[in-house]
Order: C-alpha cells, then sequence, then structure tokens
C-alpha cells in the first residue's frame, strides 16, 4: 500500500528555483533539508579525501609510471586465493598492527579495500593504518566492485576478468561520466 502525504508549498519562489517561506515538506527526502552549500561543500570535499571508487583506482594503476599510492587487500588468505587486484599487497587487517611497518611506506598513500559495500572491513584496515600513522583512503565496492566493472583480477590459478555489469559499468565506454 503506497503512503502519501500532504506537501505545502510557498507560492514565492526565488530565482534559483528553491521554494521559500513556509514550505513544508512532508515527503521522506526532504523531511530533514538539504544542508547549506557551505556544509555541503565541506561534507562531500571530506568524503572524498577518505574515499576511492575502484574506476580511479584502476584508471591510475593501468597509467604510466607510479600512481602515487599503494592498494592493500585486507581480506583473508582464502579470500585473496579467490581473487585480488592486480599488484595489491596482501595484508589481513587483523595483522595490520604487527605487519605494516614492514611491507609499507609512510611516506605512500594506501587505498584499503575488502569484499564490497556491504562490509566495512576496508575502513577497519583504513582506521588501524592511521591510528599508525600512514595516510589512507577506502576503495568504495571493494573487490566487488572491481570485478563487477571489468577489470582484471588475480587468483591463485592466474588471471581472470569478467564482463562489467551494465549496472555499474557503462557499455561500450571506460568512462561514466562522472
Amino acid at each position: 500500500m503506497a503512503m502519501t502525504s500532504t506537501t505545502t508549498v510557498s507560492s514565492s519562489m526565488s530565482t534559483s528555483g528553491a521554494t521559500t517561506g513556509k514550505t513544508a515538506a512532508r515527503n521522506p527526502v526532504l523531511r530533514v533539508p538539504p544542508a547549506s552549500p557551505a556544509a555541503a561543500a565541506a561534507h562531500f570535499g571530506a568524503s572524498l579525501a577518505f574515499h576511492a571508487d575502484v574506476s580511479d583506482v584502476a584508471a591510475a594503476l593501468a597509467a604510466d609510471g607510479d600512481p602515487g599510492f599503494v592498494v592493500l587487500d585486507s581480506r583473508s588468505t582464502a579470500s585473496w586465493d579467490q581473487g585480488h587486484v592486480p599488484g595489491a599487497i596482501h595484508l589481513p587487517t587483523a595483522l595490520i598492527r604487527e605487519q605494516a611497518e614492514q611491507l609499507l611506506d609512510r611516506a605512500v598513500p594506501v587505498v584499503t579495500y575488502c569484499w564490497g559495500p556491504g562490509c566495512n572491513g576496508a575502513a577497519r584496515a583504513a582506521l588501524a593504518l592511521a591510528e599508525l600513522g600512514f595516510q589512507v583512503k577506502e576503495m568504495l565496492g571493494g573487490f566487488e566492485y572491481w570485478v563487477r566493472e571489468g577489470f582484471e583480477f588475480e587468483t591463485w590459478e592466474g588471471r581472470e576478468q569478467r564482463a562489467a555489469d551494465p549496472l555499474t559499468a557503462p557499455a561500450g565506454t571506460d568512462d561514466c561520466g562522472c
């Protein structure tokens, strides 16, 4: 059964098209009003400082030269063997405090990943690394979206690549336009 709501919109409109005056937005999207443009810019700017998406990571790794970061797979050995980003360093989250100093250079930013968006393992790994003094970002979508976007990956048997999922990657182009 669909829920209905009543929305009262002021008849006065600003030049930008936003409503002014007594706007009583009762839909679920506007129940809490959007942040101010300045607050939104601060929030989204901070978000980009903490996150990278798989397409951007793949593009940087595919470009000639040093991408300026290392990729860290924070999953178990069994998960690593099933598949991982080529060139990634394997360091399960539970071992970061013991082994990060030997495997990573503090001067080089680290991009962490785990299984996918339903797993917070990459965030836990990023937290552990940050607490040790490393610069770190989390790769949004994790290994799941790496594979779903059609990027090559390595398994214990060798390299593999699957067709891109049309729901996650544009058909016929490498650039989604975002």
